[in-house]
């Protein structure tokens, strides 16, 4: 996992100018990198249970979320495909790593994506 994701995942960050233009190439493709690292770190956190919790969220959070998605969700506009992508994010996180976590908080990996949502 920690492989691919140093050696596969590539999001490239154009000028917003040029990804409001869904049409454009550089738009699609930019598009398809982010969905292609958002599988990844569906699967990566899938492994939560079987892998030691804190690689999963190392290699999920910090190495994924933070380091790729959260920098493409940060120069997307915000429209209907901008929600839809926070939320399937949201989607991929498990349950149980908000069980023992006091109202009002969230791990400290999530902090700048909670920044971002609230913002």
């Amino acid at each position: 996992m920690k492989k691919s994701i140093e050696e596969d995942v590539f999001i490239p960050l154009y000028p917003k100018s040029t990804v409001e233009d869904k049409l454009s190439l550089c738009s699609k493709f930019q598009e398809r990198r982010f969905w292609s690292a958002v599988k990844l770190f569906s699967n990566v956190v899938l492994w939560d249970g079987i892998v030691q919790e804190d690689t999963v969220r190392d290699l999920g959070l910090s190495k994924l979320l933070n380091r790729y998605l959260l920098l493409n969700l940060i120069n997307t506009p915000p429209e209907l495909d901008y929600i839809e992508k926070c939320n399937k994010v949201v989607d991929c996180l498990p349950e149980r790593w908000f069980q023992d976590l006091t109202s009002g908080s969230t791990l400290p990996e999530l902090q700048n994506f909670c920044q971002h949502l609230l913002q």
